[in-house]
């Protein structure tokens, strides 16, 4: 049997339109396809930012861009999907955004030449930046309590974070691995990393 395609999202509107500003009048017309969760169906894009400012998280994700990296797309879109507070591209402005699957457009991004002016700019806002790669004299993850106000760096795809950035990092967090693989991709890592400090800072507050 073939496989049918599953449609994405809603169609348009059924029914008297909704008269909250937060609503969109052309999804309501034609039907809300994009890559958002039922709450925010139909919304405003500046609505669902504001909805998601009021409720993010207290950590920032770094990601040094020296090649284009396309990973950073995918550490992209788990940052949303934990809320994080900023997304910060260290080297390179422009970045491969297919792997965040539009996801950024619901983030707060910020651009820094080099680690040391993501480390001034951290300074200033009171966060701890903390290194995530598997490195001779790194920390284990799964032992090291992250602290709450803090930028999770990761570098890019093969040589991992660099010698300037690692210098800038108060600890550099290494993940637990048991196969052959001498590491795993950094999309995978970030998003350990990122489930990590929600473990840690959200259900850990939990009654």
């Amino acid at each position: 049997m073939e496989e049918q395609e599953v449609e994405v999202g809603v169609g348009p509107w059924v029914g008297p339109w909704p008269e909250n500003p937060r609503y969109d009048a052309e999804l309501l017309s034609h039907g809300d396809r994009r890559n958002v969760v039922d709450r925010y169906r139909y919304w405003r894009r500046e609505a669902i930012v504001a909805d998601l400012d009021a409720r993010r998280h207290g950590f920032h994700v770094a990601v040094e861009n020296w090649s284009h990296d396309f990973n950073i797309g995918s550490v992209v879109r788990t940052a949303n999907a934990m809320n994080a507070k900023g997304v910060h591209i260290v080297g390179r402005r422009r970045w491969n955004r297919r792997g965040a699957m539009v996801t950024d457009r619901y983030q707060h991004e910020h651009h820094h030449v080099d680690a040391a002016a993501l480390a001034e700019w951290a300074a200033v806002e009171g966060l701890v930046l903390v290194g995530v790669d598997n490195l001779p004299g790194s920390v284990p993850l799964e032992t090291y309590d992250l602290p709450r106000a803090c930028v999770l760096v990761f570098g890019q795809e093969g040589p991992g974070l660099s010698e300037a950035m690692r210098a800038e990092c108060a600890a550099v967090l290494s993940i637990a691995q048991f196969g052959s693989t001498r590491s795993i991709n950094a999309g995978a890592a970030a998003a350990i990393a990122m489930h990590a400090w929600v473990r840690r800072h959200v259900f850990a507050q939990q009654p």
